[in-house]
């Protein structure tokens, strides 16, 4: 005999036929003393423009459980596959949108 599988706890969530998934690996981050308002882009490494592909406003109490949800989430996600390994001592944002960087070319190796 199979067990049933519980669902996961609160709303049965629907995704509308047609969603479109974006990639996004840029944020912006404003509020107000009402709302959280998150614009989600994507932006090319060494490019100045994004565009922003979704915006997010929600309450600060909502914002907060969604902090809460992420990271508790990014837990889970580390303890089944490891730690998520942040660069090095400078800026993130530095990391990711350098200019890009063409790849040295071999050294010659000597007789």
């Amino acid at each position: 005999m199979t067990t049933p599988k519980k669902s996961p706890p609160g709303p049965n969530l629907h995704s509308p036929e047609g969603l479109k998934t974006i990639y996004t690996n840029l944020a912006r981050i404003a509020h107000s003393p009402a709302d959280i308002v998150i614009d989600f882009a994507h932006l090319l490494p060494g490019e100045k423009n994004a565009t922003v592909n979704a915006r997010v406003l929600m309450t600060p109490i909502s914002a907060k459980l969604l902090l809460r949800a992420l990271t508790d989430n990014l837990s889970r996600y580390e303890a089944a596959f490891g730690e998520i390994k942040m660069p090095g001592n400078s800026a993130l944002v530095e990391n990711l949108f350098r200019p890009h960087q063409p790849p040295e070319p071999p050294k010659e190796e000597k007789e």
